[in-house]
């Protein structure tokens, strides 16, 4: 298909998602690329905010290109690279979530392996400049060393979901050494902020607040997170699409978060001044599959791309309550 070949043409998979939505939304304010979407839209949470958010997109963007693909779907995503031969691809698509794995492991048998394979296999096959994926701080598993650094141990995930996660990190590797396909793994920290996961703890406790309900706080709230707003997260990745490793092995790994762990309770605190009142709070044990602390080293990815976050959490969380507010007064 002809297109406008002035332009870089980049591929966001998972484009209605949480990270998809937001940094699909920040690369259109660079007039050297034509965006293109896929998303399938898939219920694992409320799935009018996904369509908020791509509502959002098309309204928005010009130019923007939306297919709604599922990426297991081998002979869709072959066609539709076929079709638009993308200078690059981000592939965020993928079934999140920690505890969801434990019960639904077969949903990331197929999202994150059948479907990580099909987006690996036909970026080489069309020969994109640069494959980006996301991976996960899951992969360290339950660490005690920090902060934690790309070459640490990666081999016991406490999830079905990391182990996932860490599969596409060494099936991009092979891709990598055998066909030099130029490929980055980011291992996202903790990511929060407005259009968020409803799964995500920042938006439970926001929802349970308000509406007078009790939050259940598993290891008391003493787990430790490296919370990173998502403007950090799509400023970084804009920082590396166009600066894929050279070297002979073309494959890197990076960090990207705050470097500036919190406890959980402390972050509860934060949602609990903003929104001007107090929380009910059960105190449970230590949850299955869960880890205790992350926390990021993200000196690589600062030496390569001179990264540096720019948001805390006391602004991060006004941001996302003043945007919850908002959309659920519709």
């Amino acid at each position: 298909m002809s297109l406008k070949k002035n332009k870089q043409l980049i591929l966001i998979t998972g484009c209605a998602g949480f990270i998809g939505y937001h940094l699909t939304l920040s690369l259109s304010k660079n007039n050297n690329y034509l965006l293109f979407g896929i998303d399938n839209l898939n219920d694992y949470y409320d799935i009018n905010l996904k369509k908020d958010r791509l509502k959002n997109l098309k309204k928005y963007i010009n130019n923007f290109n939306f297919f709604k693909i599922d990426i297991s779907n081998e002979k869709a995503i072959r066609n539709n690279f076929n079709n638009y031969k993308y200078d690059y691809v981000i592939n965020l698509a993928a079934q999140a979530g920690v505890r969801y794995s434990i019960d639904n492991p077969r949903a990331y048998l197929k999202s994150n392996i059948d479907g990580f394979f099909n987006i690996l296999d036909h970026s080489n096959r069309i020969k994109v400049k640069h494959l980006i994926y996301a991976s996960t701080s899951s992969v360290y598993g339950d660490s005690k060393d920090f902060p934690l650094k790309e070459n640490f141990h990666t081999s016991s995930p406490q999830s079905f979901y990391a182990a996932t996660k860490k599969s596409n990190e060494i099936m991009a590797h092979a891709y990598s050494s055998i066909f030099k396909l130029p490929t980055t793994g980011l291992r996202f920290f903790t990511v929060y902020g407005p259009y968020g996961r409803p799964d995500m703890a920042l938006f439970k406790f926001t929802k349970a607040i308000l509406e007078d309900k009790t939050i259940s706080l598993f290891n008391s709230g003493n787990h430790v997170r490296d919370f990173t707003y998502i403007d950090d997260i799509t400023n970084a990745i804009s920082k590396i699409i166009e600066k894929p490793k050279k070297n002979k092995l073309p494959y890197q790994i990076f960090n990207i978060g705050s470097g500036d762990p919190k406890k959980l309770t402390l972050f509860l605190s934060r949602i609990e001044k903003e929104l001007n009142k107090k929380s009910k709070k059960i105190m449970k044990g230590f949850q299955l599959g869960d880890v205790k602390k992350t926390h990021a080293n993200i000196d690589a990815l600062s030496k390569v791309t001179s990264f540096k976050p720019k948001n805390n959490i006391n602004s991060g969380i006004k941001k996302f309550i003043d945007w919850y507010k908002k959309y659920y007064s519709k």
